[in-house]
């Protein structure tokens, strides 16, 4: 299967991060963990296959980058990065900007200290198409008191209790 037919196809969720928005984000944050990995595709040198599941793993005090399986378990996943940050990881989340679904709302909106959209469409793996979804980055601090939106240039804030 081609890069170009799973972008229209449920038939994957997995979506390789792009090397060059991993490396951005990488500078910034300086990551210690990718607990959706393959041997192959790690982002770091710590991190978790399907096989061991990321989502039943300790993340500890790590700086993780997560991009994990863009589908049904989108939701576990967002929950997993909350959670573990308010356990002490410092999380990125790298999702589908699914603004209107549940997990969106649940897990990212109100609770990721902060909120990055995408401008364009990310081309994953080795892909020469671009992605048919927007994405975003939610970003979830250890402890963290206020939430910070950005779109195109654009930032405001506002309280929530932790």
């Amino acid at each position: 299967m081609t890069i170009s037919t799973a972008l229209y196809s449920s038939r994957s969720e997995e979506w390789p991060t792009p090397h060059s928005f991993f490396s951005s984000l990488n500078q910034e944050f300086s990551f210690t963990l990718d607990p959706c990995a393959t041997p192959k595709n790690a982002k770091c040198r710590d991190f978790f296959t399907k096989k061991q599941n990321g989502l039943d793993q300790d993340w500890g005090e790590h700086r993780v980058f997560c991009n994990p399986p863009y589908g049904r378990v989108m939701r576990e996943w967002a929950r997993k990065c909350y959670e573990a940050s308010r356990q002490g990881a410092l999380v990125v989340l790298l999702a589908h900007s699914r603004t209107d679904t549940r997990w969106f709302h649940d897990w990212v909106y109100g609770k990721a200290t902060e909120i990055r959209f995408v401008r364009g469409r990310l081309k994953f793996g080795d892909g020469t198409q671009s992605a048919p979804f927007p994405s975003l980055v939610a970003v979830y601090r250890p402890r963290h008191d206020t939430i910070f939106v950005r779109a195109h240039g654009y930032s405001s804030t506002s309280s929530v209790e932790p």
